[in-house]
């Protein structure tokens, strides 16, 4: 039930520490997507966009700046489009999760429904009149959300509980390594005057830098085929050698040390190999690393859920008809009205609906004799 939690308390999480600027015009009868014969209307839009927005608000804001959603997500989009298109798509896939429950034998228990009526109660009752206006808060469109919210967690899991959850020591394993690595960048010192008379010495130095840890690395190589503890000499000229596990399908510490590092015996080295941000030494440590490899099949399982979770939504999505009115979502703007969370931590619902459950529960129990 504490794994719950996380939806039980959004509405409460969700209290103002501050919202500036104009609300959305949107109405809450607008309809922003149908999903078959459902409509997705624009309270509940705005309401679950408000919330992802303060999330990213609250926590990358001070990272990325004022700017935040005009700066590009992908290339040709910026984050408030690439914010505003996995909510509406999230919506969409919570609408066909609803109307599928039956299929997985899901339902919403009295304890998890309760949870979620008081939880939207608390956001009433936390945010002003003004506040709950702009981001469509009325007591029922919270509920909506967070009903919406509660079915796709629990659809998630009843689909997930499908996956084969077997994965070989083959197919998981992982290899060991110790690395060197010489950098071949230069330190940026952020002194931008006489930058166009600066510009050849600069691209001198780049040079210099470059050359320098290319012989470095080079004599190093060399060297520490012939000894018996890598890190340790390492160690000795001054160098730090770091660990990493990989497969063939490995991207770091880099691909081509990957690719290199992948072709030896355990306790062969490499040889010096060159990569856009410098030079690289590795020695293979071990052919099978089982800490690593049972890490990795971890990792397998959890990439499988998500695979048949999205395929299974994907052949929902293909077999209905979603039309999505962009003139009436596009009235959603993040950057006319700035949301930040607040995080309530002082009341736990999934305590309550664990109350419940139990009470409701023992209840058919006793019914049942």
């Amino acid at each position: 039930m504490k794994r719950k939690a996380g939806i039980y308390v959004l509405a409460g999480a969700l209290a103002m520490a501050s919202l500036t600027g104009c609300g959305s015009s949107i109405g809450e009868d607008d309809v922003v997507a149908t999903v078959g014969d459902v409509e997705i209307t624009g309270d509940v839009a705005n309401f679950f966009a408000r919330y992802n927005q303060a999330q990213y608000e609250t926590y990358y804001a001070a990272y990325m700046g004022d700017n935040m959603w005009d700066t590009e997500a992908e290339e040709g989009q910026t984050y408030e489009e690439y914010v505003k298109d996995a909510v509406l798509v999230q919506l969409e896939d919570m609408v066909l999760l609803e109307q599928h429950m039956d299929e997985y034998e899901v339902s919403l228990s009295d304890g998890e429904k309760q949870a979620i009526k008081d939880a939207a109660k608390k956001f009433d009752e936390q945010n002003g009149l003004e506040e709950k206006e702009k981001v469509s808060g009325n007591v029922d469109t919270v509920e909506r959300v967070m009903t919406l919210l509660a079915i796709q967690e629990k659809m998630m899991e009843a689909i997930q509980a499908d996956v084969d959850t077997e994965v070989s020591d083959e197919e998981a394993a992982q290899k060991s390594m110790q690395y060197v690595f010489f950098s071949s960048q230069t330190t940026d010192s952020g002194d931008t005057s006489g930058e166009d008379a600066a510009e050849d010495g600069d691209s001198a130095d780049e040079e210099i830098v470059k050359e320098t840890a290319k012989v470095q690395a080079q004599t190093f190589a060399d060297a520490v085929k012939d000894q018996a503890d890598f890190a340790a000499y390492a160690s000795e000229q001054g160098l730090e050698a770091k660990t990493a596990t990989f497969d063939a399908d490995s991207l770091s510490p880099a691909a081509e040390v990957v690719e290199a590092a992948d072709q030896l015996k355990e306790g062969e080295t490499t040889g010096m190999i060159e990569t856009d941000s410098g030079y690289y030494v590795a020695r293979v440590t071990s052919l099978f690393d089982q800490e690593a490899t049972d890490a990795e099949k971890e990792t397998i399982i959890s990439q499988r859920k998500t695979d048949l979770y999205n395929e299974t939504c994907e052949g929902w999505r293909n077999d209905v008809n979603i039309t999505v009115h962009d003139n009436v979502w596009d009235k959603v703007d993040f950057k006319t009205l700035k949301v930040t969370a607040v995080q309530d931590e002082t009341e736990d619902y999934a305590d309550q609906v664990q109350t419940d459950d139990v009470a409701e529960q023992q209840a058919e129990e006793e019914s049942e004799e």
